[in-house]
């Protein structure tokens, strides 16, 4: 039986049809039982919450990243959506406590599976959206989610377009508009071992320097000095004296 106080304390939500978080944490193979027959399974559900998480999951990332392509935004999404996402999210809510089960998947460790945490936390969220609607969906998926969206938004390198240049060209844009300015400064060495060296400037000021064996890699260089500055707030004050002079 389950504690559907204790549960909902857990999950940060009240359904006000308690039926729909049963079936949600309902797996087909404790609806085949005999004793249980006639009780919802949570694949319903889960199809719907698919849906919807795709849904909430794209108008975040195209609001976090402006500048990204398709495939860039795809491979983002990916991450945030994939089964194993999605099961160490489940665990952190303790999903795998409350799975209804049959007696095969319980005897061969059905709450510690992947698949069936990720499918339950998605039937969650369908429950969520058919209680309450979009926005509650919403809430919901961004806080079960928050130490992922966390960890991305400190990690550019969990992307292919999330790389420094990338970061700080959504930090200057959020910030006032513009992009930032790559500019050549010299470079030395015979042509089979150039190295070059990029400032990046925003606002007409150098805020960052780098080198590198490729303009590229000098570039990305210059790019991680100017975002460590700037997304510290250091340098705020003197990019916004820069656009009033």
């Amino acid at each position: 039986m389950l504690e559907i106080k204790e549960i909902q304390e857990i999950l940060g939500y009240v359904f006000k049809q308690e039926v729909l978080l049963y079936e949600a944490l309902t797996h087909r193979s404790f609806s085949q039982s005999q004793e249980h027959s006639n009780a919802q399974h949570n694949e319903r559900l889960e199809f719907l919450g698919d849906a919807v998480l795709g849904l909430v999951i794209s108008e975040s990332l195209v609001a976090l990243y402006p500048t990204f392509t398709e495939g860039e935004l795809s491979k983002v999404k990916a991450s945030l959506i994939s089964r194993v996402t999605l099961a160490i999210a489940a665990r952190r809510l303790s999903l795998g406590e409350w799975l209804r089960l049959g007696r095969g998947e319980e005897t061969s460790f059905g709450r510690e599976k992947h698949s069936l945490l990720a499918n339950a936390l998605e039937a969650l969220i369908g429950a969520v959206y058919l209680d309450s609607g979009l926005e509650s969906a919403r809430i919901f998926i961004h806080r079960a989610l928050d130490l992922e969206f966390s960890d991305l938004l400190n990690r550019p390198d969990l992307t292919g377009g999330g790389d420094w240049k990338s970061r700080l060209q959504e930090w200057v844009h959020k910030f006032d508009g513009t992009s930032p300015v790559y500019q050549l400064v010299h470079e030395s060495g015979p042509d089979h071992q150039k190295v070059f060296c990029m400032t990046v400037k925003i606002g007409g000021q150098v805020m960052g320097r780098g080198e590198g064996r490729t303009k590229k890699d000098a570039e990305q260089c210059a790019a991680q000095k100017a975002f460590e500055q700037v997304s510290d707030g250091g340098d705020v004050d003197i990019i916004r004296n820069s656009h009033e002079k």
